[in-house]
């Protein structure tokens, strides 16, 4: 029977504006929402009590979501801050909770999930005790499940498999048990972590099954037996830690063929053998931790060929011999070099002077010696470096001065190691030799470079010198002439860079404006913003220049330019076929994921468009252009004058000023629309939820240019166009958060609001009057 036209609406769900909320709780009104499945108050400024009437509304409840607010009243039948009430046992129906980040105690319920609904369990940071829920071993319907920073306990041995869970976080509890083929059985996995807890048994090789896997952390357990090889089969391994374990053998060497791997950290295990020379195909690694184990032999001069080593290299506490390769000294972006306690002999390469990024080089406890390198580092060094060697020698406050033998000795061996260079490969030091004078005569004909004589606040690129970078970058632009220009805007000019060591980088110049206040704070924003998060698919900031005459940021160089300009040419967007675009609106959906979910406080964008999603030579996505990203400080003010970019902005933004993760969310479902349309989806002024419809096929919205997709492809498309529309809803409230967005992107599973299947989905147009 139909409802009169008048007759009062049911309400369902009841969603408060993220961060744009201030005051009692108790002063919404609950008791007419007897028929509520759906309560989101996060990440809001709420405080007070919880009206007892929601104990009421458990029964029927599917969602609740209270975290990142200020409550500290009461819920039904207890304190926030204590247990939770026992009403939560009769959430049957629940399918996503989020208590993460307040002072919950006491235990979990253990009946979570007996209704096998449940999709997303986040209790994180709080201090539950207690065993995990029974009702989680065998929930069959989880997709993401956050345990991290409690104190609970239970056996993770028997749990799973999970057909759907893609990000598992179980660190820094009492945990204990083994990792059981079940565990590899599950594999929707991307996201693996038991960090800190007392976790026994060997790493079972079937863990190769993972192929999504993206990050497994397993430090600081009681793991023994030998790190399996299979793990290299894992291709889009990402960050890898094994370290404060019991783990024996060797490191395996089919390591060398993770392509992928930006973080290794095997450290503080019984680790013995050598080095394995293949961890130099290791290309992409920013960090290499193998320190505190019983590793010998000589140190790989394969190492040198890891040019994105920057974060750190630590080898130290083994019993590594032999001399220091001058190799290393091609790790110009690396900050933190430790060798320290171990058996190296001879002299530090002179190599190790031209390292301009290097801030700490610790060689203390070997058998080094002769005369320190030149170089910036060695006048301002801590002499614990260097202490407890065989005899290094120099200028440096706590060493002796070199007498002449030593410097003698020294330059004796470096010639002698010239001597053998030149027998051997004459023919390449002709060959670089003819290239250099090549070379030579090409910067000769370069204008004279801008000298700066106050270098202080010149530049922060690397930790290297301030005038020798600036030198360097405004050689290799030609005081940023028009030919090396790659991008415009404006705001900026974004310049291609070759920089000493061939590294190639984006060099963002500001323009010179009238609106000098707001430039400034563009440009502090996006420092700001890209010095304090890492993530795979956000641009990497290398450093920045602030001087009265320039004002730069330099980044990571990404080949093949930006999403709009790509879409806009016609053999490229061929190129860019259906599997790379949905690869690439899941790698977008993960960035600003990561900046309003992994990041505490929360980033928002606030200019998500196709200019700004830049992509690489294998049409990789990474997120850039931060100059107008908010950081959700609790301490400030949410509000702000209207930014963006017109098309792309969020229809509440005309009228309201708050600033609300759903921004960003609108941006995205534009973006998403974009990239499957394959072009800037003007029909948005015609989209809307009311009035006369009619249904067009997803068929008709694709971009003609690519091969026409597969089945599994039209899958994938139909369900990124299904998550677009729910991002473009009017209300903010109704829009989905960027969690649920990537998860339904990574694992083609039904939405908790959504019962219409993906194949089913339809784009929706009003006919135009």
């Amino acid at each position: 029977m139909h409802q009169g036209r008048h007759a009062s609406p049911v309400v369902t769900n009841i969603s408060l504006p993220k961060a744009g909320v201030d005051g009692r709780l108790g002063e919404l009104n609950f008791s007419a929402l007897l028929f509520l499945t759906h309560i989101d108050l996060s990440f809001n400024s709420l405080h007070g009590e919880i009206p007892a009437v929601i104990a009421s509304l458990l029964p029927v409840l599917s969602y609740l979501h209270l975290s990142h607010n200020w409550l500290h009243g009461q819920i039904p039948c207890n304190m926030l801050s204590g247990p939770l009430p026992q009403e939560f046992a009769y959430l049957t129906n629940l399918t996503w909770l989020s208590l993460a980040n307040n002072s919950f105690t006491g235990a979990l319920p253990s009946d979570v999930c007996k209704g096998e609904n449940l999709i997303v369990f986040h209790v994180a940071a709080n201090m539950f005790t207690g065993p995990i829920p029974r009702s989680l071993e065998t929930c069959t319907s989880l997709m993401s499940v956050v345990l991290q920073s409690n104190q609970i306990t239970g056996d993770i041995s028997n749990f799973g498999p999970y057909p759907h869970l893609f990000y598992a976080n179980f660190a820094r509890n009492n945990v204990r048990g083994h990792l059981s083929k079940s565990w590899a059985s599950s594999i929707n996995l991307t996201f693996f972590s038991v960090e800190e807890n007392m976790i026994t048994g060997s790493l079972p090789p079937e863990f190769l099954n993972l192929v999504k896997l993206e990050v497994l952390l397993l430090s600081t357990n009681n793991l023994t037996g030998e790190i399996p090889p299979e793990l290299s089969k894992l291709p889009n391994l990402y960050q890898l830690s094994l370290s404060s374990n019991q783990f024996s053998g060797n490191i395996p060497p089919e390591f060398g063929q993770m392509s992928e791997l930006r973080y290794l950290d095997l450290s503080v295990n019984k680790l013995s053998g050598s080095i394995p020379q293949e961890l130099g195909n290791c290309t992409k690694l920013e960090s290499l931790m193998v320190n505190h184990n019983n590793l010998s032999g000589d140190l790989p001069t394969t190492i040198g060929s890891m040019v994105n080593l920057q974060v750190v290299l630590d080898v130290s506490n083994n019993k590594l011999t032999g001399e220091l390769p001058t190799q290393l000294g091609n790790l110009m972006m690396l900050e933190v070099l430790n060798i320290s306690h171990n058996e190296f002999s001879g002299f530090i390469p002179s190599s190790f002077g031209s390292m301009a990024s290097l801030s700490t080089l610790d060689v203390s406890y070997n058998d080094l010696e002769g005369p320190l390198p030149s170089g910036r580092l060695f006048h301002n060094a801590s002499i614990i470096w260097f202490l407890h060697n065989k005899g290094l020698c120099g200028t440096l406050s706590g060493l002796p001065i070199c007498s002449s033998s030593s410097i003698i000795k020294y330059h004796k061996a470096r010639v002698h190691s010239l001597v053998l260079l030149i027998s051997i490969t004459v023919c390449v030091v002709i060959v670089l030799a003819f290239f250099s004078v090549v070379m030579i005569l090409q910067k000769m004909k370069r204008p004279p470079v801008v000298m700066i004589t106050n270098t202080r606040d010149v530049l922060s690129v690397w930790n290297f010198d301030g005038k020798l970078v600036f030198e360097d970058i405004t050689g290799a632009t030609e005081k940023f002439s028009d030919r090396y220009i790659i991008g415009s805007g404006g705001y900026s000019t974004v310049y291609k860079a070759q920089l000493q060591g061939e590294r190639l980088v984006a060099v963002k110049k500001l323009h010179q404006t009238e609106e000098k206040i707001s430039d400034e704070k563009r440009f502090l924003s996006e420092i700001e913003v890209l010095t304090t998060i890492r993530h795979r698919s956000i641009v990497k900031l290398y450093g920045y220049c602030s001087h009265p005459r320039y004002k730069f940021l330099v980044y990571d160089y990404i080949d093949r330019g930006n999403l709009h300009g790509i879409l806009e040419n016609e053999e490229l967007a061929k190129e860019l076929d259906w599997q790379k675009r949905v690869t690439m609106a899941r790698d977008v959906a993960q960035a600003i994921y990561y900046l309003h979910h992994e990041c505490n406080p929360p980033i928002i964008h606030r200019d998500i468009k196709s200019n700004n999603i830049l992509l690489d030579a294998a049409f990789k996505a990474y997120v850039s252009d931060f100059g107008i990203a908010r950081i959700l400080k609790p301490d400030s003010s949410n509000w702000s004058e209207l930014a963006g970019t017109y098309g792309y902005i969020a229809p509440e933004l005309s009228y309201t000023s708050v600033v609300t993760t759903k921004c960003d969310v609108y941006s995205f479902g534009v973006v998403a629309l974009e990239i499957v349309m394959g072009r800037y989806p003007r029909e948005l002024q015609t989209f809307a939820s009311i009035g006369e419809h009619h249904e067009l096929a997803v068929e008709d919205m694709l971009d003609q240019r690519p091969s026409s997709p597969t089945t599994v492809e039209q899958e994938e498309i139909a369900q990124l166009v299904e998550v677009a529309f729910s991002c473009l809803k009017t209300s903010p409230r109704s829009r989905p958060e960027m969690q649920e967005v990537y998860m339904k992107l990574s694992h083609h599973y039904p939405s908790y609001a959504s019962a219409t299947p993906s194949h089913a989905v339809t784009l929706e147009v009003v006919d135009e009057v």
